[in-house]
This record gives C-alpha cells, structure tokens and sequence, in this order.
C-alpha cells in the first residue's frame, strides 16, 4: 500500500497539532518580547514627563534641599526610571525570553528600581547642601572611577545575562555610581545635568567599552570638576542665581 504519513498533524489533547506547537511557541516569544519592551520603555517615557514637571523650578544648583524623605524617595525612584530604564531594555527583553517569558518582567523591573530606591535612601542620608568645592572633589573622584578595574568589572557584568532583577540592578548601580554621584553633586534636582546623565549611562550600556572613549570620558568629567574649582561661578546651574 501507498506510504501514509505517519502522526503529521495527530490532535494532541486539546485539539492543536503535535507539529503546530513549535509554531505556537514560536509566535509567543516575539510577542512576550514585544509587550517587554513596550512596558519598559513606556515606564521610562511616562517617568520622564513625570519629572519634568515635578522637578520644574526645583533645581537650586549645589544648594538644592531634598525635602521630605517620602518626597524625595518617591521622586529619586522616578528619576532612576527615566533614566535607567532605557538602557535596562536588553536585559528586560533576555528576561523576557526566559522561562516565565513576560510574567517575570514585572518582578524583574520592580526589583530592579528596588536597589535604586536603596541607592536613594543612601543619598538621603548622606546629602547636604554643599559648595563648589565639594562638588569639584565628587566630579574629579567620578572621574576617576571611570578608568578602575571595579567599573569595568560592573559594567560588563550590567551587560550580562541575569535572571534576578536585583542582581541586575545592583550591578548596574555599581557601574553608574559615579555618574550618579556627579549628578547629586551638580545637582540632583537638575533635569539638565539628569538629561546628561542619562544620555552616558545609556551609551555605555548598549555600546561596547572602548579604552579611547573610556579614557576621554574620564578626562572630560575631572576637566569638569577642576573648572569648578577654578570658576565656579561660570558653570551653568551650579549655583543659585543671586
């Protein structure tokens, strides 16, 4: 007799086809990734309008007052998400793709700005309103950082492939910390120095290290603080106006 194909197409049970469910499968994952990045990015452009306007007329340069510490948090974590998410993106899509697909995502992002909420109860606690001069010293020390063994270390493992949202975050945060620390010394309810920020810590999570780039890096943010020191007053934002 004629060869009849064998179980092409036999019912498992439930009706779809033993052979359709690779296809099933398949279509699931750009769309778990696709709903991933769509959130991620959503919360980081929501976060942005967010602080725009909350932060407008708040910015007092090196004097600025933090405020109540529910404020602050609260504002400190939607700062974090505007400005790290975006960069978070790769890891939220490799999450995503993960066994518990877009379901992980959310635990994954919430634990993920947990550690910037600590890095903002930090920041509470230490910060003062300060002068020129100290942020001069936290630039240059930012500065510095950027060439160390313990940032390279940091970044590359920000752009490795972790299922814990906290883990991630406190890699990143160990990779960032010196930018971050330059924006709470130039100041933190800044969306000027924010918005720079932003743009480095972005680029060096989605760009590969490159030691010219690195070192150009670090030297213009320790030029940036021996400017401060020797004009202060020249620096845009840095100090109130009079």
């Amino acid at each position: 007799m004629p060869g009849r194909p064998g179980n092409t197409g036999l019912p498992a049970a439930g009706g779809t086809s033993v052979h359709a469910l690779p296809a099933v499968l398949t279509r699931a994952a750009p769309a778990a990734t696709a709903a991933a990045l769509t959130w991620t990015l959503g919360l980081a452009a929501a976060s942005w309008a967010v602080a725009l306007w909350q932060l407008h007329g708040m910015d007092m340069g090196t004097a600025t007052q933090l405020g109540s510490f529910g404020f602050f948090l609260a504002m400190w974590v939607v700062m974090m998400a505007a400005m790290m998410l975006p960069g978070a993106a790769p890891a939220v899509l490799r999450r995503a793709r993960a066994p518990g697909g877009a379901h992980a995502v959310p635990l994954f992002l919430g634990s993920y700005l947990a550690v910037w909420a600590l890095a903002g109860a930090a920041v509470y606690a230490l910060y003062r309103p300060h002068g020129p001069v100290a942020a001069a010293v936290v630039v240059i020390a930012a500065g510095v950082y950027e060439l160390t063994p313990l940032k390279r270390h940091f970044r590359r493992r920000c752009r490795d492939s972790l299922r814990s949202g906290f883990r991630f975050g406190l890699c990143c945060a160990g990779s960032s910390i010196g930018l971050t620390a330059m924006l709470v010394a130039l100041g933190v309810m800044s969306v000027t120095w924010m918005s720079v920020t932003a743009i480095l810590v972005l680029a060096q999570k989605l760009l590969p290290p490159q030691a010219a780039v690195d070192a150009l890096l670090a030297l213009a943010i320790t030029g940036l603080g021996i400017w401060i020191i020797l004009a202060p007053s020249s620096v845009p934002g840095l100090t109130p106006p009079m």
